[in-house]
């Protein structure tokens, strides 16, 4: 059977991996794009045994770059977060993981030039709107892979990608509140849809009857959890605006409890599907602003320091992720959320889907 071969890069970005295309290289209809991703990625088995993903939602992202359109940025970043049983694929999120991995393969794609010891990426994350500077290291010429930054989530050590997000607020639906309320109640369960960086449904974790510190392994055991939990969340999306998000990855979903490590609050985010093994980039800005948001469900659990900026570490399944926010109160408002994650490229060639899908 004829193949197509398309050009990528194979990539860790944070804790997620997946490949990464120059948007040349792929298909310009959105039909045409969602099937050679599904092929690519080998969607639709729960090991994607025919296709590069990882059987996770963590190892079944995608990344495609381009040079910006807009002054304002250098790169165009366009998120897909391709499914692991189903045949489909999400465009409306957006992954701070991934995006972990962007500076550097722009650089490996000629995309943009290196600029000295270090390069400044502008970055326009397109699925949400949001800004991002990244910094990655080129001492040489060429992003650097080796270092000493660790990341909970990823052995070992690598060069650190400092990230800063701005217009993070209302990413997805406008609002940084889009249900006008900082605090309700869906289905006897008090809960704060918030939208900074990613829409987030959050809960406090002992009103479902958990500690909050249960594994990602004992929640995706946890049935009778989540058929209590995707209820709320799918209501949540309609008070959110967002319509039937029945089969959307968002909003997504949070359950907070209080810190036992020295951070500002425990969190188990869910993708929604399972539990995710660490924390979201995207995620961890948006429970990090729950915390400092007076009278939401963090308010009483979570240890938030006092005065902005003020770093807060949302302690996860595998460690910790601290976040810089820099806010507002009276009235409240994100200004911008800073990260320090790592990324590596792992291999490079070309995937191949048949090409009776497209012939490029």
């Amino acid at each position: 059977m004829a193949q197509t071969g398309i050009p990528y890069l194979f990539m860790r970005g944070g804790t997620s991996r997946g490949p990464y295309f120059n948007r040349d290289d792929l298909p310009r209809d959105r039909d045409t794009l969602s099937t050679v991703l599904i092929h690519a990625i080998g969607a639709g088995h729960r090991y994607n045994i025919d296709g590069i993903g990882g059987g996770t939602a963590v190892t079944t992202k995608v990344a495609i770059l381009s040079r910006s359109a807009d002054a304002s940025a250098d790169v165009d970043y366009f998120f897909a977060q391709v499914a692991v049983e189903e045949r489909t694929v999400d465009y409306r999120p957006t992954c701070g993981n991934i995006l972990a991995g962007v500076g550097p393969a722009a650089l490996e794609m000629g995309l943009v030039a290196p600029t000295g010891s270090q390069t400044r990426l502008r970055i326009h994350a397109v699925n949400t709107g949001a800004r991002v500077e990244s910094i990655v290291q080129t001492p040489d010429g060429y992003p650097l892979y080796d270092g000493d930054a660790e990341i909970a989530g990823v052995p070992g050590t690598a060069a650190p990608v400092s990230l800063s997000f701005s217009d993070v607020a209302g990413s997805v639906t406008g609002s940084m509140l889009p249900t006008g309320q900082i605090r309700e109640e869906i289905e006897g369960i008090d809960v704060t849809c918030l939208d900074v960086a990613m829409p987030v449904v959050m809960a406090r974790a002992a009103d479902f009857g958990l500690t909050g510190r249960e594994s990602a392994a004992q929640l995706d055991d946890n049935r009778d959890f989540y058929a209590r939990m995707e209820p709320i969340r799918r209501i949540a999306g309609e008070r959110m605006g967002m319509g039937d998000v029945s089969g959307s990855v968002t909003p997504k979903f949070a359950i907070l409890s209080p810190p036992h490590s020295g951070g500002a609050v425990t969190a188990r985010y869910f993708m929604p599907k399972a539990c995710h093994p660490g924390m979201a980039v995207t995620g961890a800005q948006c429970i990090a602003s729950c915390c400092v948001l007076p009278g939401s469900v963090a308010e009483g659990l979570a240890h938030a320091p006092a005065g902005s900026p003020a770093t807060l570490t949302i302690e996860h399944p595998s460690g910790g992720i601290g976040v810089l926010l820099d806010y507002e109160n009276a009235p409240f408002s994100v200004r911008s959320a800073g990260l320090v994650r790592t990324a590596r490229l792992l291999a490079k060639g070309e995937v191949f889907v048949p090409a009776s899908v497209w012939t490029g």
